[in-house]
């Protein structure tokens, strides 16, 4: 067998094994150790395993990871994010479907403390969930609102998948951000005017809130909201100020996230500790597959696979518009069965040079990559998002019912798509200043 058909089994190997509902991470590192076995021999193969891991591990951009991982977790337990709903609800709650409004601008502003779908879903779950049900929501759409309002929080920086997208493609972290800013603008108003046309259409699906604030106790509840301001201010000020790098701006968020709690008085050791550990955990998780995915770039390349595949999809010489559809749908199939981040490693060794190839902008293609691949947070049946919510509201409503409220929502993302393809500027426009 040739080394291109050795690196076609190794990859037919991975998909069998990813079927079978292996560990991303484990299948990731067993593939490739075998197959550069196979290819070079073990010594070859030992050396990787002993070398690839560190030289991933030890990339100075990395370091930022667990440091806004860390961020959102403080956040999270220092309950920092509180203040955003409730004033949220004060100023947007007599909009059609107020809470649900809320509960994505508190979802927005979250996000750019935490770089996490699941954390933004997870909180925004625990506080808008109950009030929305409290005023007659009906459960499934209350439930599918905050379910996708938590995919806004890997695109408004700082965002975990576009600081490894920029690692992995060798890409401006700080440009990715900018982009990200936009687009994830762009995706708050449009979740913001479905769930206000959904509730014109069908008044059943929530009833006029009962919000009587004056304008007093709605300036009052801004107040609320200056943890987060106040950390979020901090980080983008350094960052696009150029007073310190991306690696740095997650290491002062976290100090700023710590000071801030202790001056509003809600730190104690024992929820910084959870915050550490889930940090830790994370990080863990997030390296091995991280690793994984290193590894099997090494055997792709060495065995010719990837450069083998790249150049049958540009040779194919298929029109740019068919070229990107094509990857949709696969991003979106990957999606269903895959979590985001093991998708994108394992996909970026083969698409970033068909990308280069059609000359399309490598930060736009973060940000659309983000966007879909936080799609698959939302779609069966692996469906990430889905699943913390329905942890968080117990047997409240059905997980099917919380994926058929979820569907339009993936239409709206899928249009969001396809608007900054043919529109570039909408997400290129910041990094430009830059």
């Amino acid at each position: 067998m040739s080394d291109v058909g050795i690196g076609f089994t190794g990859l037919g190997i991975l998909l069998l094994l990813l079927a079978l509902r292996t560990p991303i991470g484990v299948a990731l590192m067993s593939v490739s150790f075998t197959g550069l076995w196979v290819l070079m021999g073990w010594r070859v193969a030992w050396g990787s395993l002993g070398t690839l891991p560190y030289q991933f591990a030890a990339n100075w951009v990395l370091s930022s990871v667990p440091m806004f991982l860390l961020l959102g977790f403080i956040c999270y337990h220092t309950r920092l994010t509180e203040g955003l709903f409730a004033a949220a609800r004060l100023w947007l709650g007599r909009l059609p479907g107020g809470l649900g409004v809320a509960a994505i601008a508190g979802s927005a502003g979250f996000a750019a403390v935490s770089g996490s779908s699941i954390a933004c879903s997870a909180t925004m779950g625990r506080i808008a969930v109950p009030e929305m049900v409290k005023g007659r929501y009906d459960p499934g759409f209350a439930t599918g609102i905050v379910a996708v309002a938590g995919t806004i929080g890997a695109l408004i920086p700082p965002s975990i998948i576009m600081i490894l997208f920029g690692i992995v493609a060798q890409e401006s972290i700080a440009a990715l951000f900018l982009a990200g800013i936009a687009a994830g603008l762009i995706t708050t108003l449009a979740y913001v005017i479905l769930v206000i046309v959904r509730v014109r259409l069908n008044p059943s699906l929530a009833p006029p809130a009962e919000v009587t604030a004056t304008r007093r106790e709605k300036i009052a509840a801004l107040r609320d909201t200056w943890p987060i301001v106040a950390t979020m201010i901090g980080i983008f000020a350094g960052l696009f100020g150029g007073i310190f790098t991306p690696t740095e701006a997650g290491a002062v968020g976290a100090a700023l996230a710590t000071l801030v709690a202790v001056l509003k008085r809600s730190f104690t050791w024992a929820r910084f500790r959870a915050a550490v550990s889930e940090t830790l955990m994370a990080t863990g998780m997030l390296l091995f597959v991280a690793i994984g995915a290193s590894l099997l770039t090494r055997f792709l390349a060495l065995s010719g696979a990837s450069d083998a595949l790249s150049s049958v999809l540009i040779g194919t010489d298929v029109p740019f518009a068919v070229m990107m559809l094509g990857l949709v749908l696969v991003y979106l199939l990957l999606g269903m069965f895959l979590e985001p981040i093991g998708a994108m490693l394992l996909t970026l060794p083969i698409v970033l040079p068909v990308i280069d190839a059609y000359g399309m902008s490598v930060i736009l293609f973060g940000v659309i990559l983000t966007k879909l691949l936080e799609i698959g947070m939302l779609t069966p049946p692996v469906g990430m998002n889905v699943f913390v919510i329905k942890s968080v509201v117990g047997n409240l409503v059905p997980i099917q019912t919380i994926f058929r409220n979820v569907a339009i929502f993936i239409a709206v993302d899928l249009v969001i798509v396809a608007l900054l393809l043919a529109v570039p500027a909408l997400a290129l426009w910041l990094p430009g200043l830059l």
